[in-house]
């Protein structure tokens, strides 16, 4: 339920953790999110460079064979609902610490074996199947990493700069993806095309060992928000008080669905800028790897700055204009950015994608304030992690994967531009449907939940 304050109006308010205490919280969320997303999108990149020539059969062109990659690619995301659904449920009952350390072991152990995989020469039509096994653990880790870790931020942080600070675990998000492209553009630039597709992207893959140990151990070394203990208490308390995947679709979904609304020309956005753009300027421009690589992960380093400046901005502005800004330019960057992409000069190129991932960070900023203040604390892990996850599905695992078809089939950028317009007009339309919620203490959204259990209590009773 959305909340708004009214000028003078005496609400609950939320102190928040003191503020070394959550700098220490901030660094337990964004060490196991920056390994997540590392992981996660280390494998975008490796779909559209290497898995198409080194883990699947020959196919007719090379956009089929990078179709095909970004099919075992849209596993990951078919996963990220049903891990949502069943880490969210344990996050709302058990915590989200636990749920965390979980869920960054599991996706850190996947990634590994995928760096371990033989190739399709060495053991034929069980490299892809061991690749889509992978792959979905990955994608079942990562749907409830998410909600865990910016709800870690989010519900220590105080009121007032509940956006500032959730801010940060999605900043993990291009520092992650930066990290991967750093050690894929490292390998490419210091090694021969041979040793590089032989064995130089599997380093990519084993080094996130390394960063999981490091996010498990920070993570065991924080503990719950008071508002999630005061919720867990409730609910000991009063039956009544459920939480999980039933219970947030039974009493909030419209809050999911609104929150699906949210990510939708976000989610499609951003594989758009990070991912297509992969394909497009090697295979139809015939840009070199290494330099494309290097253009890419300076977007990511300037993503990193914009979304922590986007968080205090929607602390000051509010949330609704900050996202509805983002959906609306979101909505015309295909027209204008592939066109500077086909002139196939640095500069411009480098605009694009950080014009892209800018615009980006308007929307994605914002998200874990804006969907933390759709749900009462009970419920919140796996309303937003539906919200978020079930999206993926339709939005970001598609978006590579039609682009490249309508590339394919056409030759041209417009379907794409025009798909990602229409994107932005549809969360343009659902922001607009949204009531301003900067500075809601997420207190008053559990006793509002509250009262109006016990509320439907009382008339369960008098109807019977």
């Amino acid at each position: 339920m959305a909340m708004s304050q009214s000028p003078g109006a005496a609400a609950p308010t939320q102190s928040g953790t003191e503020p070394s205490v959550l700098r220490k919280i901030v660094a337990a969320s964004m060490a196991g999110t920056i390994v997540e997303w590392y992981d996660f999108f280390l494998y975008a990149t490796a779909s559209a460079l290497v898995f198409s020539k080194v883990l699947l059969p020959e196919m007719g062109n090379v956009y089929d064979a990078i179709i095909a990659a970004f099919v075992t690619y849209a596993i990951g995301f078919l996963a990220r609902p049903l891990g949502g659904i069943v880490f969210g449920h344990i996050g709302d009952r058990l915590g989200r610490k636990h749920t965390l350390q979980l869920t960054i072991m599991l996706i850190g152990v996947a990634t590994v074996l995928m760096g371990c995989l033989p190739t399709y020469q060495q053991i034929g039509v069980a490299a892809p199947i061991l690749l889509v096994v992978l792959r979905f653990v990955q994608g079942l880790a990562l749907g409830g990493e998410w909600g865990g870790a910016v709800l870690l931020v989010a519900e220590h942080a105080p009121a007032a700069r509940r956006a500032t600070w959730a801010a940060w675990p999605q900043a993990a998000v291009p520092v992650g993806n930066l990290l991967a492209t750093l050690v894929l553009t490292l390998m490419a630039n210091v090694l021969s095309d041979e040793a590089f597709m032989a064995w130089g992207w599997r380093v990519a893959f084993w080094l996130s060992a390394v960063v999981v140990l490091v996010g498990y151990w920070i993570r065991r070394t924080v503990s719950e928000a008071p508002v999630f203990e005061a919720a867990r208490a409730e609910q000991a308390h009063d039956k009544a008080m459920g939480f999980g995947i039933v219970e947030v679709l039974k009493k909030r979904p419209v809050g999911v669905l609104k929150g699906m609304g949210l990510r939708f020309a976000e989610n499609i956005m951003y594989y758009l800028v990070v991912t297509f753009s992969i394909v497009y300027l090697t295979e139809d421009q015939g840009m070199e790897r290494g330099p494309l690589l290097t253009l890419i992960a300076i977007a990511h380093a300037s993503h990193f700055v914009v979304i922590l400046l986007v968080g205090r901005l929607a602390d000051g502005a509010g949330r609704k204009p900050v996202y509805l800004a983002g959906a609306l330019l979101g909505a015309t960057w295909g027209f204008w950015a592939f066109p500077l992409l086909d002139t196939k000069v640095d500069g411009l190129i480098l605009l694009a994608l950080i014009a892209g991932l800018a615009i980006h960070a308007l929307m994605y900023a914002s998200q874990p304030a804006i969907m933390s203040e759709m749900f009462p604390t009970r419920m919140r892990y796996s309303g937003i992690s539906i919200s978020y996850q079930v999206t993926s599905i339709f939005a970001g695992s598609l978006a590579p994967l039609l682009a490249t078809q309508w590339l394919k089939d056409t030759g041209s950028w417009l379907y794409t531009a025009i798909y990602l317009g229409v994107a932005g007009l549809i969360t343009a339309g659902v922001v607009l449907t949204l009531r301003e919620t900067k500075g809601t203490a997420l207190e008053e959204l559990d006793a509002i939940d509250a009262a109006q259990t016990r509320a439907s209590e009382r008339d369960e009773v008098t109807t019977a």
